[in-house]
């Protein structure tokens, strides 16, 4: 890395880490709960996805695994940073309570592991068992206090727990008091096999989640109760920043709207997002309704549907130049001060 690199290193805040010991435990202690799983996801993606996806990971597994392979990656994309967080498949939602305070315990532990092997390149996301409400603070500890993980990975729903969800408050809470930066990525999509086809469990379903998440967070008034909350959204955070426009005339005319104190399109700018839109004119809209120091450059790697150059992505988008570079590195280390000193 360059000596101007170190002091502003370009930050991928979007990759992931497949941890087979954990998922080869989980399906040692719950075989039966992990066929229902794979079930479901059959039905959710159908048979044909399924299977370019299995080849697609399987080619992939060094990337998801190896330090050493990561590593080489990162130069390859010129970036000198990663926020590391789980792959979605470790979310586990379906898992019962005991099991899943385990699964986040030691996701965190192998998350911590494999970061401090490049500790100057890599930076930690732990996970909490979102299904289970009153272990999340326990969780969220062991993973920041803990681990020294910067914060933590959540879905955008588990079984019948919304983002909106009272049971959340002390969560809320506890993440804000600590600083924690909390990533929002979803994994699945409830309208099921309405989109088992042409891929639309992934390019429909993603960014329905994160806008129905988001939705969630808004309209509830989860960010009025907490507005040091640090959440960082995949996937531009999906449909929402687009179509803001709907939610702001619901909350002008619908009485069962007005939860939120304010317009939800003003808070858009109270979190942040990365750049997994593949498109230069939606992520120009994005910094516009969100503002520029809300964008973290992202890449989703190493997966198929994520950025294979995700700098020259930013790059040429046609922004000014000091928007550009905040997007690629300034803002991100901003955030990670922010929690330092929190």
């Amino acid at each position: 890395m360059s000596e101007a690199s170190i002091e502003t290193p370009v930050t991928d805040v979007h990759a992931h880490l497949l941890m087979p010991s954990l998922q080869a435990e989980v399906e040692a202690r719950v075989p039966d709960l992990v066929q229902e799983a794979a079930a479901l996801e059959l039905r959710r993606n159908g048979a044909e996805s399924q299977a370019v996806s299995g080849r697609m990971v399987g080619e992939r597994i060094p990337k998801l695994t190896s330090i050493a392979e990561r590593l080489v990656a990162m130069d390859a994309q010129g970036i000198d940073r990663q926020w590391v967080s789980a792959s979605p498949n470790h979310f586990y939602p379906w898992a019962p309570e005991g099991l899943g305070v385990w699964v986040a315990m030691e996701a965190n532990r192998l998350i911590a592991e494999h970061v401090a092997q490049a500790p100057d390149r890599l930076t930690g996301l732990g996970l909490v068992p979102l299904q289970h409400p009153s272990r999340l603070v326990e969780c969220l500890d062991d993973a920041v206090l803990g681990r020294g993980l910067a914060g933590v990975e959540i879905s955008s729903f588990a079984g019948d727990v919304e983002l909106s969800d009272e049971r959340l408050e002390p969560f809320w809470a506890r993440a804000e008091a600590l600083g924690a930066i909390v990533f929002l990525h979803p994994f699945g999509c409830s309208l099921d096999e309405r989109l088992d086809r042409f891929y639309l469990s992934n390019t429909v379903g993603q960014p329905t989640e994160n806008a129905v998440a988001l939705s969630h967070l808004i309209f509830s008034g989860v960010l009025d109760r907490h507005p040091g909350l640090k959440i960082v959204a995949a996937h531009g955070g999906g449909y929402l920043p687009f179509a803001i426009g709907r939610s702001d005339r619901a909350w002008r005319v619908r009485p069962e709207a007005q939860r939120c104190a304010h317009l939800p399109s003003t808070y858009l700018r109270k979190l942040w997002y990365d750049t997994v839109v593949h498109d230069p004119v939606a992520l120009r809209h994005l910094v516009e309704v969100a503002g520029a120091s809300q964008v973290l450059l992202g890449s989703d790697f190493p997966f198929d549907m994520g950025l294979d150059d995700p700098v020259a992505f930013v790059r040429g988008v046609g922004l000014p130049d000091e928007l550009t570079e905040r997007i690629l590195s300034g803002n991100a280390e901003a955030l990670l001060r922010e929690r330092v000193h929190a």
